[in-house]
Protein backbone atom coordinates (compact mmCIF):
# COMPACT_ATOMS: atom_id res chain seq x y z
CA UNK A 1 0.00 0.00 0.00
CA UNK A 2 1.16 3.45 -0.26
CA UNK A 3 0.30 6.36 2.26
CA UNK A 4 -1.35 9.29 0.43
CA UNK A 5 0.37 11.60 2.90
CA UNK A 6 3.45 10.67 2.14
CA UNK A 7 4.71 12.48 -1.25
CA UNK A 8 8.58 11.69 -1.27
CA UNK A 9 9.05 8.53 1.12
CA UNK A 10 12.72 8.67 0.03
CA UNK A 11 13.38 12.67 1.40
CA UNK A 12 10.92 11.55 4.38
CA UNK A 13 12.73 8.29 5.85
CA UNK A 14 16.48 10.65 4.76
CA UNK A 15 14.67 13.35 7.30
CA UNK A 16 13.78 11.02 9.72
CA UNK A 17 17.27 9.50 9.93
CA UNK A 18 18.87 12.27 9.98
CA UNK A 19 16.70 14.47 12.44
CA UNK A 20 17.26 11.28 15.05
CA UNK A 21 21.55 11.04 14.79
CA UNK A 22 21.14 14.90 15.04
CA UNK A 23 18.77 15.64 17.36
CA UNK A 24 17.62 12.58 19.68
CA UNK A 25 19.17 12.33 23.14
CA UNK A 26 19.60 8.48 22.53
CA UNK A 27 22.29 9.29 19.92
CA UNK A 28 24.92 9.89 23.12
CA UNK A 29 28.42 7.73 24.39
CA UNK A 30 26.84 7.97 27.99
CA UNK A 31 30.30 9.85 28.91
CA UNK A 32 30.36 13.03 31.31
CA UNK A 33 30.25 15.58 28.40
CA UNK A 34 27.17 13.42 26.57
CA UNK A 35 29.12 13.57 23.40
CA UNK A 36 27.34 12.45 20.24
CA UNK A 37 27.97 8.44 19.12
CA UNK A 38 27.44 9.35 15.36
CA UNK A 39 28.10 11.86 13.23
CA UNK A 40 25.39 13.22 10.09
CA UNK A 41 24.22 9.91 8.18
CA UNK A 42 23.86 9.05 4.83
CA UNK A 43 21.09 7.40 3.64
CA UNK A 44 20.43 4.72 0.72
CA UNK A 45 17.63 2.37 -0.68
CA UNK A 46 17.38 -0.65 -2.81
CA UNK A 47 15.00 -2.84 -4.08
CA UNK A 48 13.50 -6.11 -2.95
CA UNK A 49 13.82 -7.54 -5.51
CA UNK A 50 17.45 -6.34 -6.32
CA UNK A 51 18.87 -10.00 -7.60
CA UNK A 52 22.48 -8.79 -5.15
CA UNK A 53 19.89 -10.17 -2.34
CA UNK A 54 19.82 -13.71 -4.22
CA UNK A 55 23.38 -13.67 -4.91
CA UNK A 56 24.00 -12.85 -1.27
CA UNK A 57 22.18 -16.21 -0.49
CA UNK A 58 24.22 -18.30 -3.05
CA UNK A 59 27.56 -16.93 -1.83
CA UNK A 60 27.14 -17.05 1.76
CA UNK A 61 24.30 -19.56 2.70
CA UNK A 62 20.88 -20.86 2.02
CA UNK A 63 20.28 -19.53 5.55
CA UNK A 64 20.79 -16.03 4.50
CA UNK A 65 17.42 -14.00 4.02
CA UNK A 66 16.65 -12.04 1.44
CA UNK A 67 14.30 -9.14 1.95
CA UNK A 68 11.13 -11.27 0.34
CA UNK A 69 11.89 -13.96 3.41
CA UNK A 70 12.13 -11.64 6.38
CA UNK A 71 9.38 -9.52 5.47
CA UNK A 72 7.05 -13.01 4.40
CA UNK A 73 8.11 -14.79 8.04
CA UNK A 74 7.41 -10.93 10.29
CA UNK A 75 4.03 -10.65 8.18
CA UNK A 76 3.12 -14.22 7.62
CA UNK A 77 -0.66 -13.01 6.50
CA UNK A 78 0.41 -10.29 3.89
CA UNK A 79 0.32 -11.53 0.15
CA UNK A 80 3.41 -9.47 -0.92
CA UNK A 81 5.66 -9.93 -3.74
CA UNK A 82 9.70 -9.06 -3.55
CA UNK A 83 8.50 -5.76 -6.13
CA UNK A 84 6.67 -4.34 -3.31
CA UNK A 85 9.19 -3.76 -1.02
CA UNK A 86 12.36 -1.64 -0.31
CA UNK A 87 15.46 -1.73 1.73
CA UNK A 88 16.18 1.33 3.67
CA UNK A 89 19.89 1.16 4.74
CA UNK A 90 22.03 3.91 6.34
CA UNK A 91 25.53 4.88 7.32
CA UNK A 92 26.39 6.05 10.95
CA UNK A 93 29.96 7.73 10.88
CA UNK A 94 32.32 7.81 14.02
CA UNK A 95 32.89 11.21 15.16
CA UNK A 96 35.61 13.37 13.96
CA UNK A 97 36.62 13.08 18.25
CA UNK A 98 36.38 9.38 18.05
CA UNK A 99 38.40 8.65 15.54
CA UNK A 100 40.93 11.17 16.41
CA UNK A 101 41.25 9.31 19.88
CA UNK A 102 41.28 5.84 18.21
CA UNK A 103 43.70 6.74 15.20
CA UNK A 104 46.63 7.34 18.15
CA UNK A 105 46.10 3.45 19.53
CA UNK A 106 48.10 0.51 18.63
CA UNK A 107 46.29 -2.19 20.71
CA UNK A 108 43.18 -1.64 22.60
CA UNK A 109 40.65 0.97 22.01
CA UNK A 110 40.17 4.18 22.77
CA UNK A 111 37.31 4.96 25.10
CA UNK A 112 35.23 6.73 22.73
CA UNK A 113 35.14 4.13 19.93
CA UNK A 114 34.22 1.52 22.80
CA UNK A 115 31.39 3.61 24.23
CA UNK A 116 30.53 3.56 20.44
CA UNK A 117 30.52 -0.04 19.82
CA UNK A 118 28.19 -0.65 23.22
CA UNK A 119 26.21 3.08 23.64
CA UNK A 120 25.92 3.77 20.23
CA UNK A 121 24.48 0.66 19.64
CA UNK A 122 21.99 0.84 21.88
CA UNK A 123 21.05 4.40 20.06
CA UNK A 124 21.19 2.06 17.06
CA UNK A 125 18.72 -0.25 17.84
CA UNK A 126 16.71 2.96 19.22
CA UNK A 127 17.38 4.43 15.13
CA UNK A 128 15.83 0.87 13.83
CA UNK A 129 13.07 0.66 16.11
CA UNK A 130 11.95 4.64 15.39
CA UNK A 131 12.52 4.17 11.43
CA UNK A 132 9.89 1.18 11.67
CA UNK A 133 7.47 3.10 14.49
CA UNK A 134 7.32 5.57 11.94
CA UNK A 135 6.52 3.43 8.75
CA UNK A 136 3.88 1.86 10.49
CA UNK A 137 2.44 5.21 11.38
CA UNK A 138 1.90 6.18 8.24
CA UNK A 139 0.76 2.85 7.55
CA UNK A 140 3.92 0.78 5.98
CA UNK A 141 4.54 -2.19 7.41
CA UNK A 142 8.16 -2.64 8.59
CA UNK A 143 10.79 -4.55 9.79
CA UNK A 144 14.35 -4.80 10.87
CA UNK A 145 15.79 -8.10 10.47
CA UNK A 146 18.61 -7.47 13.05
CA UNK A 147 15.96 -6.92 15.62
CA UNK A 148 13.88 -9.78 14.55
CA UNK A 149 13.47 -12.70 17.19
CA UNK A 150 14.04 -15.11 13.70
CA UNK A 151 17.38 -13.21 13.17
CA UNK A 152 20.17 -16.14 13.86
CA UNK A 153 24.14 -16.56 13.79
CA UNK A 154 25.28 -19.01 11.71
CA UNK A 155 28.40 -20.59 9.99
CA UNK A 156 29.03 -20.16 6.18
CA UNK A 157 30.80 -22.93 4.44
CA UNK A 158 32.41 -20.73 2.72
CA UNK A 159 32.92 -17.39 5.01
CA UNK A 160 32.95 -18.51 8.34
CA UNK A 161 30.86 -16.26 11.23
CA UNK A 162 27.68 -15.32 9.38
CA UNK A 163 24.03 -14.67 10.10
CA UNK A 164 20.82 -14.62 8.28
CA UNK A 165 20.93 -10.83 7.59
CA UNK A 166 23.84 -8.96 6.86
CA UNK A 167 23.34 -5.04 7.18
CA UNK A 168 26.63 -4.00 5.67
CA UNK A 169 25.49 -6.37 2.53
CA UNK A 170 22.42 -4.78 2.80
CA UNK A 171 24.48 -1.14 2.45
CA UNK A 172 26.55 -2.23 -0.43
CA UNK A 173 23.10 -3.38 -2.52
CA UNK A 174 22.00 0.04 -1.48
CA UNK A 175 24.79 1.61 -3.35
CA UNK A 176 26.26 2.70 -0.04
CA UNK A 177 30.02 1.23 -0.36
CA UNK A 178 32.08 -1.52 -1.24
CA UNK A 179 34.19 -3.66 0.86
CA UNK A 180 37.64 -3.79 2.24
CA UNK A 181 40.61 -6.18 2.97
CA UNK A 182 39.33 -6.53 6.20
CA UNK A 183 36.08 -7.16 5.14
CA UNK A 184 34.63 -3.25 6.06
CA UNK A 185 32.47 -1.38 3.86
CA UNK A 186 34.11 1.94 2.79
CA UNK A 187 31.47 4.01 2.25
CA UNK A 188 31.76 8.22 1.02
CA UNK A 189 32.23 8.79 5.11
CA UNK A 190 34.83 5.96 5.07
CA UNK A 191 34.59 2.75 7.02
CA UNK A 192 34.93 3.76 10.41
CA UNK A 193 30.93 3.42 11.12
CA UNK A 194 28.15 1.20 11.70
CA UNK A 195 24.84 0.99 9.71
CA UNK A 196 21.46 -0.01 9.73
CA UNK A 197 18.82 -1.42 7.91
CA UNK A 198 14.89 -1.87 7.96
CA UNK A 199 12.58 -3.85 4.93
CA UNK A 200 9.11 -1.83 4.52
CA UNK A 201 6.53 -2.13 2.26
CA UNK A 202 6.53 0.69 -0.13
CA UNK A 203 7.99 1.54 -3.07
CA UNK A 204 11.24 4.22 -3.23
CA UNK A 205 13.51 4.41 -6.36
CA UNK A 206 16.94 2.14 -5.60
CA UNK A 207 20.10 4.82 -4.93
CA UNK A 208 22.58 4.16 -7.98
CA UNK A 209 25.22 1.79 -7.33
CA UNK A 210 28.47 3.85 -8.70
CA UNK A 211 30.46 0.80 -8.67
CA UNK A 212 30.38 -2.73 -10.41
CA UNK A 213 32.91 -5.02 -8.44
CA UNK A 214 32.19 -5.36 -4.56
CA UNK A 215 35.81 -4.35 -3.50
CA UNK A 216 36.15 -1.40 -6.16
CA UNK A 217 37.02 1.13 -2.92
CA UNK A 218 39.27 -0.62 -1.69
CA UNK A 219 43.04 0.21 -3.07
CA UNK A 220 44.21 -3.25 -2.51
CA UNK A 221 42.11 -5.09 -4.91
CA UNK A 222 41.79 -2.15 -7.05
CA UNK A 223 44.99 -1.19 -7.63
CA UNK A 224 47.33 -3.59 -6.19
CA UNK A 225 48.49 -1.13 -3.18
CA UNK A 226 48.15 0.03 0.34
CA UNK A 227 47.33 -3.15 2.81
CA UNK A 228 47.56 -0.50 5.92
CA UNK A 229 44.64 -2.16 7.46
CA UNK A 230 47.13 -5.33 8.22
CA UNK A 231 49.46 -3.06 10.22
CA UNK A 232 47.01 -1.92 12.22
CA UNK A 233 45.34 -5.33 13.46
CA UNK A 234 47.01 -5.86 16.80
CA UNK A 235 45.92 -9.61 16.67
CA UNK A 236 47.23 -10.81 13.46
CA UNK A 237 43.96 -11.35 11.63
CA UNK A 238 44.82 -9.39 8.60
CA UNK A 239 46.70 -10.17 5.91
CA UNK A 240 47.22 -9.93 1.95
CA UNK A 241 44.80 -13.49 1.54
CA UNK A 242 42.10 -10.98 3.95
CA UNK A 243 40.14 -11.35 7.01
CA UNK A 244 40.58 -14.12 9.94
CA UNK A 245 37.86 -14.06 11.42
CA UNK A 246 38.42 -16.72 14.27
CA UNK A 247 41.41 -15.08 15.01
CA UNK A 248 39.56 -11.56 15.10
CA UNK A 249 36.48 -12.65 17.21
CA UNK A 250 39.07 -14.39 19.57
CA UNK A 251 40.98 -10.67 20.20
CA UNK A 252 37.32 -8.83 21.15
CA UNK A 253 36.84 -11.56 23.76
CA UNK A 254 37.99 -11.59 25.61
CA UNK A 255 40.68 -9.34 25.31
CA UNK A 256 39.35 -5.94 24.42
CA UNK A 257 36.36 -7.14 26.98
CA UNK A 258 39.13 -6.87 29.85
CA UNK A 259 40.95 -3.72 28.99
CA UNK A 260 37.37 -1.96 28.81
CA UNK A 261 36.06 -2.95 31.96
CA UNK A 262 39.71 -2.88 33.66
CA UNK A 263 40.31 0.72 32.36
CA UNK A 264 36.94 2.36 31.07
CA UNK A 265 34.99 0.83 34.07
CA UNK A 266 32.18 -0.21 31.99
CA UNK A 267 30.97 -3.94 30.52
CA UNK A 268 32.57 -3.29 26.34
CA UNK A 269 34.59 -4.73 24.32
CA UNK A 270 35.69 -3.11 20.15
CA UNK A 271 38.70 -3.18 18.09
CA UNK A 272 38.22 -1.80 14.78
CA UNK A 273 41.62 -0.30 14.74
CA UNK A 274 41.88 -1.40 10.96
CA UNK A 275 39.13 1.42 10.80
CA UNK A 276 41.16 4.04 11.74
CA UNK A 277 44.49 5.48 10.56
CA UNK A 278 44.20 4.26 7.13
CA UNK A 279 43.04 6.07 3.71
CA UNK A 280 39.85 4.39 3.80
CA UNK A 281 38.80 5.50 7.28
CA UNK A 282 36.91 8.90 6.33
CA UNK A 283 36.44 8.73 2.39
CA UNK A 284 36.96 6.72 -0.43
CA UNK A 285 40.50 6.86 -1.05
CA UNK A 286 42.72 8.12 -3.71
CA UNK A 287 45.14 5.75 -5.47
CA UNK A 288 47.91 8.19 -4.02
CA UNK A 289 47.26 7.62 -0.62
CA UNK A 290 47.65 4.03 -0.78
CA UNK A 291 51.41 4.06 -1.78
Amino acid sequence: MESETVKDPADWLETTIRDFILYSPENTLKNAANEKAWAEPLVGFSQGEDLLYQQYKEHVGLFHWTPLEIFQKTFPGLNVAAGDLTVISYILPQTERTKSDHRRETAYPAERWARARIFGEEANIKLRQHVVATLQEAGFEAVAPMLSPFWEAKMSERYGFASTWSERHAAHASGLGTFGLCDGLITPRGKAMRCGSVVARLRIPPTPRPYQDHRAYCLFFSCGICGKCIKRCPAGALSEKGHDKVKCRSYLHPTTEDYVKARYGFNGYGCGLCQTGVPCESKIPLAAEGK
